[in-house]
């Protein structure tokens, strides 16, 4: 009896310290689960976070930059970071060439992170002025007219005008614009390159186009004979285009020296002009042939 009384009073004990052990077990579970959730929940959060690809617009640490990307040498679109690209603001795309080079410099000497904000040539102007963006850098001319509404910078870039056209055409060797009497010849939309299409002589104004991705096309198809552009385009549209060569001009376009400058565009009376020409003034003109020349060279090549 006593036997019998004392197994029993061994096996209580045991399922006594087994229940302890399990509701242990089972709090130590809960807290080790709890814990581990809000770990995960953290690095959700975090991923979460960097989805977009977006950065903070409103932060007084980023220099906001519009341009194209689409006007190569001076700013192109590109698939990666190769030849040191900067990431396109909430795309996945990167922009590459003179204008961020110098976008780069720009930012670097005002102590800020440059963010580049792709903009169609038409929105810019309104894109600045809305405050969307801090600064223009997309080969724009200073003129007159862009001047009602916007500042301008020192220029950072001057260039001359010359035609593309068909490599083997029958304007490949012209050396005067009256040579293309009878050409159907076109330009960038709201640029000063199709306002000088008119000192043609007999020429076949076209209407004007968007971009000069679109030009590139329209002339390798026959729709037009050739467009007007600056002379680091031109360059470029016939290194990354066999089919197409640059025509430059002993008699050329009447243009002035704004036409033909390049600067930053900023709203009316920004506190960054001074600043922005002060930094402008520390490249050298040799400085920027070579970023000239690299960007030339490093521009996507033609599909």
């Amino acid at each position: 009896m006593k036997k019998r009384m004392f197994i029993l009073l061994a096996m209580c004990l045991s399922m006594a310290m087994f229940f302890t052990a399990c509701g242990k077990n089972g709090k130590d579970s809960k807290k080790e689960n709890k814990t581990n959730g809000t770990e995960v929940q953290g690095e959700e959060d975090t991923k979460e976070d960097t989805k977009t690809g977006t950065v903070d617009q409103n932060s007084k640490d980023v220099f906001r930059v519009g341009m194209e990307a689409g006007y190569p040498p001076f700013n192109w679109t590109q698939l990666d970071n190769s030849n040191d690209a900067v990431k396109i603001d909430g795309n996945a795309e990167y922009a590459g060439g003179y204008d961020v080079e110098i976008a780069k410099k720009l930012a670097e000497g005002l102590g800020k992170e440059l963010v580049i904000v792709k903009t169609d040539w038409d929105g810019l102007v309104p894109a600045l002025n809305s405050g969307k963006i801090d600064a223009i850098l997309a080969g724009m001319s200073p003129t007159a007219e862009r001047k009602e509404v916007i500042d301008f910078s020192d220029s950072y870039y001057k260039s001359n005008l010359v035609m593309v056209v068909k490599k083997g055409g029958v304007y490949e060797n012209a050396t005067s614009i009256q040579d293309f009497k009878g050409a159907k010849i076109t330009a960038q939309l709201n640029t000063f390159h199709y306002t000088v299409i008119d000192q043609i002589e007999g020429v076949k104004k076209q209407t004007a186009m968007d971009n000069f991705p679109a030009m590139r096309v329209a002339l390798e198809s026959g729709i037009i004979d050739g467009y007007i552009s600056e002379r680091p385009e031109g360059v470029s549209a016939s290194t990354a285009n066999k089919k197409l060569v640059m025509v430059e001009f002993t008699d050329g376009f009447v243009t002035s020296d704004e036409d033909t400058a390049i600067a930053v565009g900023l709203v009316k009376g920004s506190e960054l002009t001074a600043k922005i020409n002060e930094i402008l003034a520390g490249i050298s003109e040799e400085e920027r042939t070579q970023i000239m020349d690299k960007a030339i060279l490093d521009q996507p090549s033609a599909e």
